[in-house]
């Protein structure tokens, strides 16, 4: 019976890099039921390929062009500069039924396909680093070769890890401005709560202890529940008290407007990396 062409079925998946962000794709797809023996590590570090068997099981390889032929979905988690050295590599083995994800951040479609064979189905995608944890967000945008069936399958390849929303490629230097680099400005956010509260007497493990179950606590409100930051900010400032007093302070000092210049700004950066 031939496989739905939406589901990963046994298709077997190679990831060329194993860094960070490509070890964690790998690691929730396989946690999440893909069969290790049809996922490929590919990677020239020694070290980290034989982390990644030893633990998971998965195939690896040295070079890209070894993993190549015995895969059909291909995501690029190198480097940008690397980028083309992989595309080269690989696009001689390209299928017409293969599907090339790229989680390289600003290299767009365009030169993407260009290193390509001619209808080859490519898909960007901005990840981010909570990936880690089973609660990443992931955004794609499908290249002009690759059909509504093809980006459904690398949603599944990318499902595991997290959410996942597809836009046009347009939004994807927003998308790297605000969830790409989001998740460091809210470890930023727990550095200085837990500094707060040093300054006011609490030991530094209580400190730490209390900004990071805050932030999770109210990241969970958000995400289960339906009220938006707002309503549930307004919840719990009442008037004159201490919330309000706090509030105060963070607007005097434009911490909303500084927030949204750096959403801007690494935006900007990202379409300057693109370019």
């Amino acid at each position: 019976m031939a496989e739905d062409p939406q589901d990963l079925g046994t298709r077997t998946v190679a990831f060329y890099g194993a860094g960070a962000m490509g070890s964690a794709l790998l690691v929730a797809l396989v946690t999440g039921g893909h069969p290790a023996s049809q996922v490929i590590a590919v990677d020239a570090h020694g070290p980290a390929l034989e982390r990644v068997r030893q633990r998971y099981a998965v195939r690896t390889a040295s070079r890209a062009a070894e993993a190549a032929p015995d895969a059909a979905i291909h995501v690029v988690a190198v480097k940008p500069a690397d980028v083309a050295g992989v595309l080269a590599e690989i696009g001689e083995h390209l299928g017409e039924d293969d599907l090339v994800v790229s989680i390289a951040a600003g290299v767009p479609l365009a030169a993407l396909e260009d290193a390509l064979p001619e209808g080859a189905a490519v898909v960007r995608v901005m990840p981010n680093t909570p990936a880690l944890v089973g609660e990443g967000m992931a955004v794609l945008a499908p290249g002009s070769a690759c059909s509504p069936a093809r980006s459904a399958l690398a949603a599944a390849v990318l499902a595991p890890s997290g959410h996942v929303l597809t836009l046009p490629e347009k939004h994807l230097d927003a998308v790297t401005g605000l969830s790409g680099s989001g998740p460091a400005y809210v470890f930023y956010v727990a550095e200085a709560l837990a500094e707060g509260g040093v300054l006011m007497g609490l030991p530094r493990d209580v400190a730490v202890t209390l900004a990071h179950q805050t932030l999770l606590g109210a990241a969970t409100m958000l995400a289960q529940g339906e009220d938006s930051a707002t309503v549930l900010r307004e919840r719990v400032s009442s008037p004159g008290g201490t919330t309000m007093a706090g509030l105060a302070e963070l607007d005097d000092r434009a911490v909303r407007a500084a927030f949204v210049a750096a959403v801007r700004r690494a935006a900007e950066r990202s379409a300057e990396l693109g370019r």
